[in-house]
């Protein structure tokens, strides 16, 4: 699994917005990297509701962020839509970001892991354990510590 202080794996996933993302992009500002299980469970539902609420403070903090599970791309379309999330999804079908990670449960789907990563493309904190009802307050809560004062030019 991806540690504390590992440069993110090299991975490329296609978002809702049909745009492709690779680890490449991330470089040059703070992002946040959560996987969930699959979409429309009830855990899941509410874990990226919880960020969605939350995301305008997240997004003062100057990060992106991006919700990662083995759903089909159709499938995270339609969950982004129905919950009207503010931020985008990655369809990873082939489960190739998931075992990058080292997340990979028996079945092939993601493990409830957050990464937030640096502008470096570090990994600088793992949350293990995911309150899915408040998980975008602990989302934030983290990157308050990790930000401290510094400016937005800095991140």
């Amino acid at each position: 699994m991806v540690k504390l202080g590992d440069k993110v794996p090299d991975f490329e996933g296609v978002l809702t917005s049909g745009e492709k993302l690779n680890s490449k992009n991330l470089l040059g500002k703070w992002t946040v990297l959560f996987f969930f299980p699959k979409a429309f469970t009830p855990g899941c539902t509410n874990e990226v509701c919880s960020i969605n609420d939350n995301i305008e403070n997240l997004k003062k903090l100057g990060v992106e962020i991006f919700g990662i599970s083995k759903d089909k791309l159709s499938t995270q379309k339609k969950f982004k839509e129905k919950y009207n999330l503010k931020y985008e999804l990655i369809a990873d079908e082939s489960g190739d970001i998931i075992r990058s990670f080292g997340i990979s449960k028996k079945t092939g789907s993601a493990e409830r892991k957050t990464f937030i990563i640096n502008s470096e493309g570090k990994v600088v904190y793992i949350f293990e354990k995911v309150d899915v009802k408040n998980h975008g307050k602990e989302i934030e809560k983290a990157l308050h510590l990790l930000l401290g004062s510094r400016s937005s030019t800095s991140r």
